[in-house]
């Protein structure tokens, strides 16, 4: 078991790496659009932030992913040992493939369609029945994944239209842009604390069941998630940045605000109630609803529907990817 341990620590690691990456590039991608903050600084502030986050609020989502889908506690331990590790490396490999091609997918939908898929592979070998999935709890997490997006939109839609109708349109638009830049730093900051809050189970969830979760988090698996997460978003970060930040709308001091307090707030109530929402659709959403603010014709339609493509495709091939994963190892381990 303690090479399993190390195994699980180490995947685990890697998980968290992709998601610092891949998304939580997103916490901090439109104030590198509106050029608030340089990608230096980026990296910095998101870092020492989303390891704030991911430690000291990252235990409710970790619960949900660790034993809220598939009943670990009805499994031999071994079985869920090589299920959670199917599941972190389809993950892993599945967002690593994503962000090489600029692609902002959501790493909650990568690890729930994995969780998914290793419950439908204990199922297909009369481990567990289909009944004692826990749909009801699928269910509310693809309702999040719905309403995130929308309440993001719409708390993104009405801060700028108050801030076009209180400020901009009685002031001089250089001299709000000016104050917002610095706003925007709170409210970036804000973002990366509430990403760390939430998707760091992605990554410690799958861990807590190797380890034999019993309802409570080893605060070194958050810890360890938390550095993950630091470290991918100083390696690799940049790459998705650059597709959120620029290439959906034109990101002005003001409309950066605006995006990333709504995803903030959205998020942090998620991880509050413990409910992993994806942090991408809810910032995409943002930023969407920003760009409506200013007319249909300021959002590039191309690059929105590129990426609910690579959403709509991601709990399949996660969960496929799991399932095969889960019977070579059962089979040759």
């Amino acid at each position: 078991m303690d090479l399993f341990i190390i195994t699980a620590a180490i995947v685990g690691f890697y998980v968290a790496w992709n998601i610092g990456a891949n998304d939580a590039a997103n916490s901090m991608a439109t104030s590198y659009g509106s050029r608030a903050l340089t990608l230096k600084q980026i990296i910095i502030i998101a870092a020492v932030l989303e390891f704030a986050g991911a430690t000291l609020f990252g235990k409710k989502v970790t619960h949900t992913i660790a034993k809220g889908i598939v009943p670990i506690e009805l499994l031999d331990h071994n079985l869920v040992v090589y299920g959670a590790l199917a599941a972190l490396l389809s993950a892993g490999i599945w967002i690593t493939i994503s962000t090489y091609y600029h692609l902002p997918i959501s790493t909650t939908h990568s690890i729930v369609g994995a969780m998914l898929g290793f419950g439908l592979a204990a199922v297909s070998q009369n481990h567990l029945t289909i009944e004692q999935i826990k749909w009801d709890v699928l269910v509310k997490i693809a309702l999040s994944w719905v309403v995130s997006p929308l309440f993001g939109a719409t708390l993104a839609f009405i801060v700028f239209s108050l801030i076009r109708f209180i400020l901009l349109d009685r002031y001089s638009s250089e001299s709000v842009e000016h104050v917002f830049r610095y706003l925007q730093v709170l409210t970036a900051c804000y973002m990366a604390f509430a990403h760390g809050s939430n998707d760091v189970a992605n990554a410690t969830g799958p861990v807590a069941a190797i380890l034999g979760y019993s309802g409570t988090v080893p605060f070194w698996v958050l810890f360890f998630g938390g550095i993950g997460i630091a470290t991918g978003i100083a390696t690799w970060g940049y790459r998705v940045i650059e597709t959120v930040g620029k290439q959906i709308t034109e990101l002005t001091f003001t409309r950066g605000f605006s995006a990333e307090f709504a995803t903030a707030t959205t998020v942090f109530l998620a991880s509050y109630l413990g409910m992993p929402v994806s942090t991408t659709h809810t910032l995409v959403g943002s930023v969407i609803g920003v760009g409506l603010a200013g007319g249909l014709a300021s959002v590039n339609l191309r690059i929105v529907q590129k990426i609910i493509f690579s959403w709509i495709v991601t709990i399949p091939v996660a969960a496929a990817m799991t399932i095969s994963i889960y019977t070579i190892m059962v089979v040759f381990i």
